[in-house]
C-alpha cells in the first residue's frame, strides 16, 4: 500500500503548497492514503519574537482541521485522508499539549522533538547553538526528551527518531557506543509506549544523507516488534513521497511486510507491498 503520513503545508510558514494541492498530488502519485500532519502551534516561546515561520498560529488550528476534514469528504473516493498533526514534545507543557490534543478527533498525532528548551535543533538558523556545546550532551539531553514524549501516552507515531543528526554533528566514533544506548533507551520508551515509529525519507536529503532514523536503529526497532509506517515529511506538494521508494526498498530489504496506518487513533496493519 503506498501512504505518506508526513507532510506540511503553507500554514505553517515554512512550507508551500495548500492542503488540497497535496491531496491533488497524491491523487497523481497514485497513494492509497495521505496524512495531513501540520505542526502543532508554537506553545513555549511568544511567536512575536521567536524565529519567524516555525508552525500556525493557534487561532489557524481549528481551520487547519476544518479544511483536512472538507478535504477528506470531498476526495473520498479518489483517495483516503488521514487527519493529523506532528505536534512537538515540550517538557513541563505536558497539560497544554494534552488538552489541544484532547479537542480534536485526529486519525493520529506524530509526537517529535525538535525543541530543547527554546532551541529547535532542527532549525538551520539555529546551528549556531551548537558552539561551545558537547556534541555527546546535546544527544543526552535529545534522547531524554524522546523517552519523555513516549511516556506521556499523547503519540501515536514516533517522529524522525534520530533527527538530531540532520546537521551533521555526530558524537566521536570512540563515543558510539554511548550514542547507540541512548538511542536503544529511546527504542525502548517508544515500544513500552506502544507506539510506531516512522521511517522519514527527509534525511535522504539533509546534511546528514541518511534517512531518519538509520538503518541500525530501524534493525533494532524490528527486532523490539516496532510496527513501522512512512512519511515524507514534505514541505512541497512537488516533494510529496521523495524517496520513500528507497524507504520501502528498506524495509523489504529488512524483511518488513506489513506497514501501520491509523484512523480515529486506531492502529491497522497493512501490506508494504501489495
Amino acid at each position: 500500500m503506498l501512504i505518506d503520513y508526513h507532510t506540511h503545508h503553507v500554514r505553517c510558514g515554512h512550507a508551500i503548497g495548500e492542503l488540497e494541492e497535496y491531496v491533488q498530488r497524491g491523487i497523481e502519485l497514485g497513494l492509497s492514503q495521505l496524512g495531513l500532519s501540520d505542526h502543532l502551534p508554537l506553545i513555549h516561546v511568544d511567536p512575536s519574537t521567536y524565529y519567524p515561520e516555525m508552525a500556525m498560529p493557534m487561532d489557524e488550528l481549528p481551520r487547519y482541521v476544518e479544511e483536512c476534514l472538507m478535504l477528506k469528504d470531498k476526495y473520498r473516493d479518489q483517495i483516503s485522508i488521514r487527519v493529523g498533526l506532528e505536534a512537538d514534545y515540550i517538557e513541563g507543557y505536558e497539560e497544554v499539549i494534552g488538552k489541544i490534543l484532547d479537542s480534536y478527533s485526529f486519525d493520529y498525532v506524530i509526537g517529535s522533538v525538535h525543541f530543547l528548551g527554546e532551541w529547535d535543533i532542527s532549525d538551520h538558523r539555529q546551528t549556531h547553538q551548537w558552539e561551545g556545546k558537547q556534541i555527546l550532551d546535546v544527544y543526552r539531553q535529545y534522547y531524554e526528551a524522546v523517552q519523555k514524549a513516549a511516556a506521556t501516552g499523547f503519540y501515536d507515531i514516533a517522529g524522525h527518531l534520530d533527527v538530531i543528526k540532520r546537521f551533521g554533528y555526530i558524537p566521536e566514533p570512540e563515543q558510539a557506543e554511548e550514542r547507540i544506548a541512548l538511542e536503544n533507551a529511546a527504542l525502548q520508551a517508544v515500544k513500552k509506549a506502544d507506539m510506531v515509529m516512522e521511517l522519514n525519507s527527509s534525511g535522504l536529503s539533509k546534511v546528514c544523507k541518511e534517512i531518519f532514523p538509520s538503518r541500525r536503529i530501524v534493525e533494532q526497532a524490528i527486532a523490539l516488534g516496532i510496527p513501522l509506517t512512512l512519511g515524507s515529511d514534505a514541505h512541497d506538494p512537488l516533494k510529496l513521497s521523495d524517496h520513500l521508494d528507497e524507504a520501502r526498498a528498506l524495509l523489504t530489504d529488512l524483511g518488513v511486510q506489513q506497514i501501520a496506518t491509523f484512523e480515529n487513533r486506531q492502529r491497522s496493519m497493512v501490506p508494504l507491498n501489495d
